[in-house]
């Protein structure tokens, strides 16, 4: 799951004199400082000001609606059959979609 869209990395990069923000892997750029002639990791902390910022990506939210609207459906089905098993469905697939959330570092 991206955890960043590339139109902030671009606008971040933009407002510092960065140049060419390359996306190395879905959550780590690479881009050119000013006057640098060698790209550098965009630091971590400044991804995590981004985030901080920007709040969720598309991608994040459409998960995010996804686990909620599962949990809905397995609680009507789980009242309609009086059985727990969708609730346990609906757990680890909201459990699932949580953990992918986290951003790694």
């Amino acid at each position: 799951m991206r955890h960043y869209c590339d139109e902030w990395i671009q606008e971040w990069c933009d407002g510092n004199g960065w140049t060419e923000p390359t996306p190395v892997s879905p959550n780590f750029y690479w881009a050119f400082p000013p006057n640098a002639v060698m790209p550098e990791p965009i630091p971590m902390e400044i991804l995590r000001l981004i985030k901080a910022e920007k709040g969720l990506t598309a991608d994040e939210k459409k998960w995010l609606g996804s686990a909620v609207l599962f949990s809905f459906g397995c609680a009507v089905l789980s009242i309609f059959w009086r059985c727990p098993v969708p609730l346990v469905m609906a757990f680890a697939f909201s459990a699932i979609t949580v953990a992918r959330l986290d951003v790694e570092d």
